[in-house]
């Protein structure tokens, strides 16, 4: 139900704010400014102790037998790698916003808009 993502918003000290955070600081793809909240998941690694059929080097069809541990541990290493993928990400679409918008001071870009400059910048 959209009620259930819903958020209502009020004003903190001059600033909007949610009173929940149930959309995960995400609403219509863009950041409401509150924390951003997701949930990921990994899928099981490949690695199964158990016979299977594979097709080795030279195209024959063989049995497979994996024995001992040939996959990596992902528990440690999944929080600083789906922290660090997240950072690109965001990184990388501010950049975007920054090209778009013409934020990098350009003073010779052609069409550069003085408005946008004025919104976004930075006191």
């Amino acid at each position: 139900l959209g009620s259930e993502h819903n958020d209502e918003f009020y004003i903190e000290d001059g600033k909007v704010r949610t009173r929940t955070n149930r959309s995960g600081g995400v609403q219509g793809g863009i950041s409401n400014g509150e924390d951003i909240v997701m949930k990921i998941a990994f899928k099981p690694t490949a690695t199964i102790a158990r016979k299977q059929k594979t097709v080795n080097r030279d195209n024959e069809e063989i049995d497979l037998l994996a024995r001992g541990r040939h996959d990596p541990c992902v528990v440690p290493r999944a929080v600083p790698m789906a922290e660090a993928m997240i950072a690109l990400v965001l990184a990388d679409h501010l950049m975007i916003h920054y090209a778009q918008c013409e934020l990098l001071g350009r003073g010779d870009a052609a069409g550069q808009d003085q408005q946008v400059r004025t919104q976004f910048a930075h006191n």
